[in-house]
């Protein structure tokens, strides 16, 4: 009996000794994008230096590896902040709810590029959306419009002016913000220059979307009475047969490989292209190459908001986030001779700084509206 009072008092007390140390944890932890990892990096760095706060821990994630660590709940064992370089879905903001996470601060922090980039030991390419979307779909539209695995094994496949090398493509996994992004903006925007999936998109009529799966040779299983979502579930499928290779969340890695293999193109953040401008340069994509200027007017068709989430409920149970928000919203760090300026971000306009920069004071929780 004595041998069993002792057993559970030694532990009661390494249980109350591991709660104490949780309940201590006394810097910032954040998760999420690679994209975003550089930018709150020099933030974190800027923030341990300057103040009486530690360096925040910052772990490369992805998005989607970041979201669902954030969303496990509430508590010193969760995240206090994740990076995203897209918006949280509503699935997430579902998840995030179950687990008691339901005060989020939505903060987007900039814009970003996506760049298709290649060595610049290779000629620079210049290529459309729609051949992105015809090199990369699992499906593409055949001789007689229907659609058929992805035949194209050369680039002079897709387009007669493009060079007769092997499609090779290293980019980002499922997981990541930027292959969502990628998706919706690059392989999207191919899809649209294709009249009957353009339609498809369009569609608010069932006859006619019924007619369009059956011209596309689409299952009639597929059929949905928003032809929008059945667009989508084409122009996001990408090749499985190793002409896209999934290269991991890491875009540094990435950058690595192409000085490897000068005939591959890599898809990545416009930030990492900045950053490696001795090593890789950008295909021009409809005319236009992925450069800070591009980017900030529009011009430049695969670039996205970058955020980062917060969790309210740990604001003043984990020293420092609330200064941690005004480093990053300060004019030094985002603002457009600011430091994230450097590094590749691209500010928003002042309206948009001045609306995240009052949400990040006053710890405003987001109002998640589904984009239509």
């Amino acid at each position: 009996m004595i041998k069993k009072t002792f057993a559970v008092a030694v532990l009661a007390a390494a249980v109350s000794a591991n709660v104490q140390a949780a309940a201590a944890r006394d810097y910032i932890e954040i998760v999420g994008s690679s994209t975003v990892y550089p930018f709150s990096t020099a933030v974190a760095e800027q923030f341990g230096k300057s103040g009486s706060f530690k360096t925040p821990k910052i772990e490369s994630t992805g998005t989607g590896g970041g979201m669902k660590l954030f969303c496990k709940g509430v508590g010193v064992e969760t995240p206090d902040v994740t990076n995203a370089s897209r918006r949280i879905k509503k699935g997430e903001v579902e998840d995030c709810a179950k687990n008691g996470v339901t005060d989020v601060v939505e903060v987007k922090v900039g814009y970003d590029g996506i760049a298709i980039a290649n060595s610049k030991k290779s000629a620079q390419l210049e290529l459309s959306l729609k051949d992105v979307f015809l090199a990369l779909a699992k499906q593409v539209p055949g001789p007689d419009g229907k659609l058929i695995n992805n035949p194209y094994k050369t680039w002079k496949d897709v387009n007669s002016a493009l060079p007769a090398t092997k499609i090779e493509v290293l980019g980002p996994p499922p997981t990541s913000g930027t292959r969502d992004a990628f998706a919706e903006m690059a392989m999207q925007g191919g899809a649209k220059k294709i009249e009957d999936l353009h339609k498809l998109k369009e569609s608010k009529d069932e006859a006619e979307i019924k007619a369009l799966i059956t011209k596309l040779g689409i299952p009639e299983s597929a059929f949905n009475a928003k032809g929008e979502k059945v667009f989508e579930a084409v122009a996001h499928a990408i090749r499985e047969d190793g002409a896209y290779i999934e290269a991991g969340e890491n875009d540094n890695l990435i950058v690595q490989k192409l000085g490897a293999n000068p005939n591959a193109l890599g898809v990545f953040g416009y930030s990492f292209l900045d950053q490696n401008a001795d090593k890789v340069q950008g295909s021009k994509i409809d005319g236009k190459a992925p450069a800070f200027e591009s980017i900030a007017d529009g011009s430049y068709k695969i670039s996205r908001p970058l955020y980062i989430y917060v969790k309210k409920a740990h604001v003043g149970k984990i020293p420092g986030i609330q200064e941690f928000l005004t480093e990053f919203t300060s004019a030094k760090a985002w603002g457009n001779e600011g430091y994230l300026a450097d590094k590749g971000l691209i500010p928003m306009p002042k309206e948009e700084q001045a609306k995240f920069t009052a949400d990040a004071k006053n710890l405003t929780p987001m109002v998640f509206e589904e984009k239509k």
